[in-house]
């Protein structure tokens, strides 16, 4: 099965081309209310799997960059839609509008402990409030798991490598490199390492260039910081922007043969384990 994941994922875009063409209809129509945040409601529709987005306030800029916003709604919309066609977990589905739920939650909220699974954009921007950092430590102690993605250069890293230590201190919970051999990489496909994954944009605008940040972003980097169990609690692809690859998946044909196959199979790989360990 895994050696199939291209041909999977072409039958995937084929069957679900019919919803897809209404999100696009829908977000044609309203697109200020497709794309505002959804705050959790006050009880959840169901219990079905489902992804959060942290709402942050950014402290800095970066170019190209929208803060807690980048890569919103789409990233986690076509993630579920995919991982709900690969697998057999149960996604929440708003049957009205068409679309997986999903969700934006700001650290302050009650609802955040609800949230199986939290991502987050653009860190490279974030500022965390001392107010903020006791309740994320704490979901992630209690076995949540944050996905932080799309931050370039060492300015961006910098940044969230000390906002992050508000919440986990590095001397007790060290930021660490993922091997190929660990197990986030063999949950369904097995990856030897991740791809660098620029914005559509910006790769038909540079000839099919990569790196953001130029020299300062040629690298990139898969790291996490994991629990006493040895858990991972955060994960960090920083030099890559993996929720384009969800994001812009129908933008442009080539963009997505070239990294829409390897984009999905980390994303799936990172949903697993965020369910079972």
């Amino acid at each position: 099965m895994r050696t199939l994941f291209v041909l999977i994922v072409a039958v995937a875009i084929a069957v679900s081309v019919s919803a897809q063409q209404k999100q696009t209809d829908l977000f044609k129509t309203d697109p200020e209310g497709f794309t505002r945040a959804r705050y959790p409601p006050a009880e959840w529709p169901d219990r079905d799997f489902t992804i959060c987005r942290l709402w942050y306030t950014s402290v800095r800029a970066e170019r190209d960059g929208s803060g807690w916003k980048t890569d919103y709604p789409y990233s986690e919309i076509n993630l579920l839609i995919r991982f709900g066609e690969m697998t057999p977990v149960r996604v929440s589905y708003d049957a009205e509008q068409k679309r997986p739920n999903t969700w934006v939650v700001k650290l302050s909220d009650a609802k955040l402990y609800d949230c199986p699974f939290l991502i987050a954009s653009d860190v490279g921007t974030i500022g965390i409030k001392d107010e903020e950092a006791g309740p994320l430590r704490e979901y992630l102690l209690k076995g949540g798991f944050l996905w932080v993605d799309d931050f370039w250069g060492t300015e961006a890293w910098n940044q969230w490598e000390q906002e992050i230590a508000k919440v986990l201190p590095p001397e007790q919970y060290p930021i660490e490199d993922i091997s190929a051999a660990d197990a986030i990489m063999r949950e369904m496909f097995d990856l030897e390492k991740i791809p660098q994954i620029t914005n559509v944009t910006f790769w038909l605008k540079n000839n099919g260039k990569t790196s953001e940040r130029g020299e300062d972003s040629a690298q990139v980097h898969l790291r996490a910081i994991r629990d006493q169990h040895r858990r991972i609690m955060v994960l960090m692809t920083h030099n890559t922007d993996v929720g384009d690859s969800f994001e812009r998946e129908r933008e442009d044909s080539e963009y997505s043969r070239l990294f829409s196959p390897p984009g999905y199979a980390l994303g799936i790989n990172v949903l697993l384990y965020a369910m079972t360990q």
